[in-house]
């Protein structure tokens, strides 16, 4: 495979309508500097996303306290996840197009105004039904914070250094909003009760909320094209039967008639999707924007490098606990360690995406995160493979981050304004469906192994085997290109 050694220079585009950073460079190496605005509609968007990646995990350890003093079941609490997985990911790319058309930061204050008062809910709930409904509600609101969020970022900060440091920032947060959920809900569960991690999420809204009006300037698209209605339907539909299949699948496997019956119900309402959107004069998805190399392959990447690290955090949790007999504390340390590294490497991104280009970033970050997964498999039943777990997995996940921004720059550079909204919520599309996926895909094969620890190592040579594979094949189809990415 070869790749350009010549320098990278950065493509001019068109001048968003959104105002623009300050001067792009007076840093080290070129880095741009931010004015006092910047900086904090930086601040706003990036605790919105950091918000909602907490919500992700911060629950987990909580669960069995909280079916406790709800009375749910333990098959029930499933839907504690699902229920907020289901309307996240779903709604994804029709939030995304609506506040293209009708504006991104409109839905993105209501967004947040929903998380916060879902939040509340769940914080207050009674009983399963109003607790779950909280957690539907938060979904949604998830659904239009993320690709709006991500769509005021990408015209805010044009296209070079200064969004190459923006998503850098984001792509950190992103990261350790999950990882910080892990370990702030054991210590707040075990301190205040399951209560206090709804509670968590709803003064992290109330903080960023007054501030977002006065910072954030409305952003669409200068014409209004009808909404794609039955696009919105059928991909809509689609999502949310997929991530069903997947989400219940990953506690029941895949032999239940819902989930089967969900799966192929997915697969046909976005195979309906495809052909409805190559027939539409406003298409909800450009077709041939999803034809473009960058986002296609752009896509692949982020999802692998999504599925695949979920999978390892899932099965090193099962593992730390099961196997080398951690306490949900000491495991919460492991992890911190792995935030702590993804800090540092959100911060050294940027300066390697700016020196080396998005994609081949993308793909180094892809081969590293594969085979620091594969020395994983040394891992035995000795208290020194703690240590093994620590350092491969935090390494893991600084390539992981790399990719994570890489991938994003890859799939929304060059996209006109007008569209930004449309491959940011590819590119969070990607991200949920990636969070999704990994854990019934692969990380079934640990739970129902006889042997733990037989099972644990089949999954890693597994999902390294197809970060390696990803790696080969995103670097061959972006091929050479003559712009930064």
């Amino acid at each position: 495979m070869a790749f350009d050694t010549t320098p990278q220079t950065t493509p001019q585009t068109s001048a968003p309508a959104t105002p623009q950073t300050s001067a792009p460079a007076g840093g080290p190496l070129g880095t741009p500097r931010l004015s006092a605005r910047d900086k904090l509609v930086l601040f706003v968007l990036c605790a919105a996303q950091f918000m909602v990646a907490l919500d992700f995990s911060v629950l987990n350890v909580a669960l069995p306290e909280l079916g406790a003093d709800l009375g749910m079941s333990r098959s029930a609490l499933q839907w504690a996840v699902t229920a907020f997985a289901l309307p996240s990911g779903g709604f994804l790319l029709l939030f995304g197009r609506v506040g293209d058309l009708y504006g991104r930061r409109k839905l993105f204050l209501t967004g947040l105004a929903l998380f916060g008062a879902a939040s509340l809910l769940a914080t207050l709930a009674w009983d399963p039904a109003s607790f779950l409904t909280g957690r539907a509600l938060q979904g949604l609101g998830a659904a239009a914070i993320v690709p709006t969020g991500m769509s005021l970022l990408t015209t805010t900060f044009p296209e070079g250094p200064a969004r190459d440091r923006a998503l850098g920032i984001s792509g950190t947060l992103l990261s350790l909003g999950f990882t910080v959920g892990m370990v702030a809900g054991g210590v707040l569960t075990d301190a205040l009760g399951w209560r206090s991690t709804m509670a968590l999420l709803t003064v992290f809204a109330l903080l960023v909320l007054p501030l977002a009006p006065g910072l954030l300037p409305e952003s669409r698209t200068p014409d209004r094209p009808r909404l794609d209605v039955p696009g919105a339907v059928t991909v809509t539909a689609g999502l949310l039967s997929l991530i069903y299949a997947l989400s219940t699948a990953a506690d029941h496997g895949f032999r239940r008639t819902d989930v089967i019956t969900a799966l192929i119900s997915g697969l046909l309402l976005l195979t309906a999707f495809t052909v409805i959107e190559s027939r539409s004069a406003s298409p909800l998805v450009s077709l041939p924007m999803l034809r473009r190399r960058t986002v296609a392959w752009g896509n692949l990447g982020g999802l692998v490098t999504f599925s695949m690290m979920s999978t390892v955090v899932f099965v090193l949790t099962l593992y730390l606990q099961e196997t080398l007999r951690l306490s949900a504390f000491e495991t919460g340390l492991v992890f911190g360690f792995q935030g702590a590294l993804s800090a540092i490497a959100g911060t050294m991104a940027p300066r390697v995406i700016g020196r080396f280009g998005a994609r081949r970033t993308l793909v180094g970050s892809l081969a590293g995160q594969g085979a620091l997964v594969a020395t994983l498999l040394l891992l035995n039943a000795h208290t020194w493979s703690v240590w093994l777990a620590a350092a491969a997995v935090s390494l893991a996940s600084m390539c992981h981050l790399g990719a994570i921004i890489s991938y994003g720059l890859t799939v929304t550079s060059g996209v006109p304004d007008e569209e930004q909204g449309l491959a940011t919520g590819l590119v969070t599309s990607t991200q949920q469906v990636g969070i999704t996926v990994g854990i019934p895909l692969l990380g079934v094969l640990a739970t129902t192994s006889r042997d733990l620890l037989s099972g644990v190592h089949t999954v890693l040579a597994l999902d390294a085997a197809i970060v390696l594979t990803a790696a080969v094949l995103v670097g061959l189809g972006l091929g050479r290109n003559q712009s930064r990415v």
